[in-house]
């Protein structure tokens, strides 16, 4: 966002006796082509007694001449300026066709006009020979001038040099050094003589520290900066004049202020003019200030706010601590790929080539600081309807307590390394497991792929293809082919060892597996061994006697946890009958059915650990692999089961979701580790080139598109807040409802019945209604509560408008869950919240859920009736004025419970949630626009190619505008031609109002046969001289028709093509016939554009 400067120069001459003075030219006023807007100038001039004439010289300079009748001691120039550094893309513009590759030829017009921007100096011989070095083979325009001009920054080195005048050509390549001016007239020389118009200019350079250091490059200044600089520019056609900077090798960007543009030097000097000749002192001083920053998401806070935020998040741990709330916080950040907006896998796809690697170097830098002594788990995650298999997870494991679960980090294998594994050594492995464990070593068996059924698949083929190349629609049985018929059919896949804790868990067991098939032959597929064992084809046995593994009970107590040592020196075998084997119709309930798998894949051993009734056996079958790990000097991984879920043991994980990567952080029950672990997470993202935030094609400010959700509880069940105290839920809900902006404030940009969390009142009209019936059945504080009893009450209520429990604003799937223990962890996840760009805005986040938390525990927050908004919450609530004013009432409450939150602590996430457009001023009135909410619907169900589909309208959008100053009666605001229906906020002369319009034109749309509404043209009307004052313009796409076809790399980027699509121009000219003003009943504060 744009920050407000003030640059002060003072150039200063003391003589050593009075003097006279002849007229001075002084050029130190920003030229009228300046890109960057500057809002207020002043010169001033000692002696005071002198004449001032203001002009322009041939080239459009603005000059000041000075006259000074009497003679003088001193003659002072000071410059102060104040001007708006909003950021430009200095490559936006276009070329005539004739003009977009180099060398190109101007038209005679244009030739005449350039006349004295094309006049060259004689050639030398060291000028010559560099411009002998310059290719003149044809490349697009801008390519060769960006290879020149950073070609030049390389070849001369930078100088400060005090002596006036500016070196030749010349001079400044046998030297291969000199100022910005002598760079500059280089570069301008050279350009004339390819053929092009050049010139001269003098300004100013205005550089500000940057507010995040930069990855790859220079991050620029330490500290705000200006001077006086020189640069050039050159002429294209169809761009005009476009600025090089070669002393920097960049383009001019909104730091570069031109003051003079000439053809020579000598007329750009910032002050010329004759004085009679004496000594003379002269001094020279430059400053930049920082008056007026906008709230932005790379520096949400000031030290002394921060400072604030710390000592209140402690104090309210205090709080909570002396209540015995026993609050715990986790959450699921997501993060999205620095380098690759465009990429399939950082937008819709849920994997991808690069997302594995980078969360595997993201998951290494947690491990090495959380977890140096925890076990690296990589397994399965979600499996989704329509997806083949279920996606990866990297796991890590570590005990509560601190003790060690692995401790030789060279043991884990690198899984982009080949250390030459083989099945010989997968079976070497599992027998030495097997005599640790003091199981017989002779169970270990190889695993084959199911031959049979890969020739009856070759079979199948049409008969003009083969099985590496078998040209079928399907990607995966593609690959599935090819690799299983390039490696042979015979290929040992990996070792079995059967293994399982016998019926009573005090050791181990192992015995033969019993197949008709004499080779343990695959189920076909892409995934790990051990989850493609035969195990159907396994002895039957009464379901009653089947040996299930039943999810941890985490309400029972669990005693502590014995060191690995001690777990593996008790190891301890079941013997059992090897000759034993199951006769028909007999219920083989002895036999062991779980195995621990070694698969050498791509160099590299893989275990797949067997699932296991309790963590303390898990625990001793890691060390045992260690051991053996140890012994065979092999790094393996683990993949198979997870370790039995266990509030001893502490994780993280990180999966794929669609467009991201999630990372499930293991949860904090303070505030000092809520900020430890956050702003730990949000740097090591960025040191994986990992990054928070997404540009939209027209450079709107976005997450990641994958939310922040916050899961709230406790350590245990028992423990859980919500389980504890059901009101403490019903506070939430009920405070949420009556405060709009807290579900809209934090959201992402798909709000509305269909979102992925919806309010209660977004899809069903007596879900209200419902909710007080469920809320009046609540235990109040003090009554004796049943665990079960809010799901009982809620679940049926907290959903979507399809039913679903998961795609809620307050989702309760693993509070106390009736489908079992692993939905039975007292949990409550907060959906509606985006990923913050900064780690400190989440923190902020964060700190009014434990304020909100902190406050209800003391006082619960039971009002009469929830509040029916209807309609006013898609119309009065999609605008940030309304969303503010609300959110101003939830800080007045928790100041007023002692909690001193500042409102302007979330002026960030407002101005991320709603950025500025645009500003216009005319006759006192102020319109300021802002982009606004706009809930997108889910249209019917269509048939596609894949299946049936349901589209999202998205192509609608909304504005707030918002003005001040406007008297009663007179004025009328305009958007294309129509009255805005504007609403009076409570301040005298100011008013908002919200213009909903299309925005483009989908193939699949409500309301298709309505067009677009851009550009929106807004005009202050006089209805008693029936004209426009003034108005402005805003563009959907860019003006000049320019079409992205990628997504904006950066924020500067993204900021300049927001910029370029807002104009203070283009009021509606000519006699206007005074609208008249229809309010809508249903929308009475929005004017719909699709309706006139």
């Amino acid at each position: 966002m744009s920050i407000h400067i003030a640059l002060h120069h003072v150039t200063h001459y003391r003589y050593e006796r009075a003097v006279e003075l002849g007229p001075q030219i002084v050029r130190l006023r920003p030229a009228a082509h300046s890109r960057t807007r500057v809002l207020s100038y002043s010169l001033k001039v000692l002696p005071e007694n002198h004449f001032i004439n203001w002009q322009q010289d041939p080239q459009g300079n603005y000059l000041a001449r000075l006259v000074f009748p009497e003679k003088t001691r001193e003659f002072r120039v000071e410059v102060d300026l104040v001007a708006e550094m909003a950021v430009f893309n200095p490559f936006d513009f276009f070329l005539e066709p004739y003009a977009e590759n180099i060398p190109f030829t101007y038209a005679s017009e244009e030739q005449r006009e350039l006349a004295p921007y094309l006049e060259k100096l004689p050639l030398t011989p060291r000028f010559q020979a560099y411009l002998d070095s310059i290719s003149r083979e044809p490349i697009p325009a801008i390519d060769f001038l960006v290879g020149l001009n950073q070609r030049l920054s390389q070849d001369v080195a930078y100088l400060i040099r005090m002596e006036p005048g500016v070196q030749t050509p010349e001079f400044t390549l046998e030297n291969a050094s000199g100022s910005c001016r002598d760079s500059a007239w280089l570069l301008v020389q050279l350009l004339r003589h390819l053929g092009m118009a050049a010139r001269f200019v003098s300004g100013y350079l205005i550089q500000l520290k940057a507010d995040v250091e930069a990855l790859d490059g220079p991050s620029g200044t330490d500290v705000d900066f200006t001077d006086l600089h020189a640069w050039c520019e050159v002429y294209l056609p169809g761009a005009g004049w476009v600025g090089l900077d070669a002393t920097s090798g960049l383009f001019a960007g909104e730091g570069h202020i031109p003051l003079a543009c000439s053809p020579e030097p000598s007329s750009a000097a910032p002050i010329s003019g004759l004085v009679e000749p004496c000594e003379t002192d002269f001094s020279h001083e430059m400053s930049v200030e920082r008056i007026w920053e906008a709230p932005r998401v790379t520096k949400p806070y000031t030290e002394e706010q921060w400072q604030d935020i710390q000592s209140l998040g402690r104090q309210i741990d205090a709080d909570l601590t002396r209540d015995d709330v026993r609050l715990t916080m986790g959450g699921e950040p997501t993060f999205v790929s620095l380098d690759d907006r465009d990429g399939a896998e950082w937008n819709t796809a849920a994997l991808g080539p690069r997302k594995r690697e980078l969360s595997a170097e993201l998951f290494q830098r947690m491990r090495a600081h959380y977890a140096p002594l925890g076990i690296v788990h990589f397994g399965q995650g979600k499996w989704y309807p329509g997806e083949q298999l279920p996606r990866w997870s990297l796991n890590c494991f570590w005990r509560k307590d601190g003790k060690p679960v692995w401790r030789n980090n060279a043991l884990i294998a690198d899984e982009t390394q080949d250390y030459g594994a083989t099945g010989e050594l997968a079976g070497r492995f599992l027998a030495s497991v097997a005599e640790r464990l003091k199981l017989p070593a002779r169970f270990v068996f190889p695993a084959y792929e199911d031959n049979f059924y890969y020739l009856w698949r070759e079979g199948a083929l049409p008969v003009n293809v083969t099985a590496e190349d078998s040209r079928l629609g399907d990607e995966l049985e593609r690959a599935r082919l090819r690799k299983v018929f390039a490696q042979g059919l015979d290929k040992m896949i990996g070792q079995v060892l059967p293994l399982a804790r016998n019926a009573g868990g005090d050791s181990w067991q192992s015995g033969r597996w019993y197949l008709r098939d004499e080779h343990c032959r695959l189920v076909p597929g892409d995934s790990a061994l051990g989850y493609r064992l035969p195990l159907a084809s396994q002895p039957w046995v009464k379901a009653a006697e089947y040996p299930f593994i039943h999810p941890t009970d985490h309400n029972q107590d669990f005693p502590e946890l014995a060191d690995s040592d001690s777990l593996t020196s008790a190891l301890k075998s079941t013997d059992i009958d090897a000759e034993r084997s199951p006769k028909i119709d007999e219920s083989a309930d002895w036999l062991t059915r779980t195995a621990l798998c070694a698969e050498a894949r791509d160099g590299r051993l893989y275990l797949f650990m067997p699932p296991l009734q309790k963590l303390e056996e898990y625990l001793e079958l890691v060390a045992v692999i260690e051991a053996t790990a140890e012994e065979l000097q092999c790094p393996i991984l683990l993949e198979g089961y997870e370790p039995p879920s266990d509030p001893r043991l502490c994780n993280f994980r990180i999966t794929p979701d669609p467009g991201v990567i999630e990372v499930n952080v293991q949860p904090s029950a303070s505030w000092d580790e809520l900020v430890e672990r956050t702003e730990f997470l949000y740097e090591q993202a960025r040191l994986t080139r990992l990054t928070t935030e997404k540009f939209m094609i027209d450079g709107r400010h976005t997450g990641t598109g994958g939310g922040n959700h916050f899961v709230l509880g406790g350590a245990t069940p028992a423990d859980s807040p919500f389980l504890r105290r059901p009101d403490l839920l019903r506070s939430l809900i009920s405070y949420w409802h009556n405060h709009p902006s807290l579900s809209y404030l934090f959201s992402g940009l798909f709000i509305g019945p269909t979102s992925q969390a919806p309010r209660i009142d977004e899809a069903r009209n007596d879900s209200l209604y419902e909710m007080e019936i469920a809320f009046a059945q609540m235990p109040e504080p003090g009554e004796e509560v049943a665990p079960w009893i809010v799901d009982r009450l809620l679940r049926n209520l907290l959903i979507d408008v399809t039913g679903n429990t998961h795609r809620a604003e307050f989702c309760i799937d693993k509070l106390y869950s009736p489908d079992g223990a692993t939905g039975r962890l007292g949990l409550l996840e907060l959906r509606a919240f985006e990923m913050p760009p900064h780690a400190r805005m989440s923190l902020a986040q964060q700190l009014l859920l434990r304020a909100l938390v902190a406050r209800f525990w003391r006082e619960p927050y039971a009002p009469a009736k929830l509040a029916r908004w209807g309609t006013q919450l898609h119309d009065r609530f999609m605008l940030p004025h309304f969303i503010e004013q609300d959110f101003a009432d939830v800080v007045a409450d928790l100041n007023a419970a002692g909690y001193p939150v500042q409102a302007d602590w979330f002026s960030a996430h407002l101005e991320f949630r709603f950025p500025k457009v645009g500003d216009y001023a005319v006759n006192g009135l102020e319109l300021e626009l802002r982009q606004a909410l706009e809930p997108w619907h889910v249209l019917g169900e269509e048939g596609s190619a894949g299946g049936a589909v349901r589209y999202v309208d998205s192509s609608l959008e909304r504005l707030q505008v918002h003005l001040s100053g406007l008297p009663p009666q007179r004025y009328v605001l305009t958007c294309n031609g129509v009255a805005v229906p504007l609403q009076p906020t409570g301040r005298a002369g100011e008013f908002v109002a919200g213009v909903r319009y299309r925005a483009w034109q989908p193939a699949n749309c409500l309301q298709p046969t309505i067009g677009v509404h851009a550009p929106l043209v807004f005009d202050l009307v006089d209805t008693w001289m029936h004209r426009s004052l003034g108005g402005c313009a805003y563009h959907v796409a860019h003006p000049g028709g320019r079409n992205y076809e990628t997504l904006p790399v950066n924020a500067n980027e993204a900021e300049s093509r927001r910029l370029s699509r807002f104009f203070r121009i283009g009021h509606t000219p000519g006699k206007l016939d005074v609208p008249s003003l229809n309010i809508n009943d249903e929308l009475p504060m929005t004017l719909d554009m699709r309706l006139h």
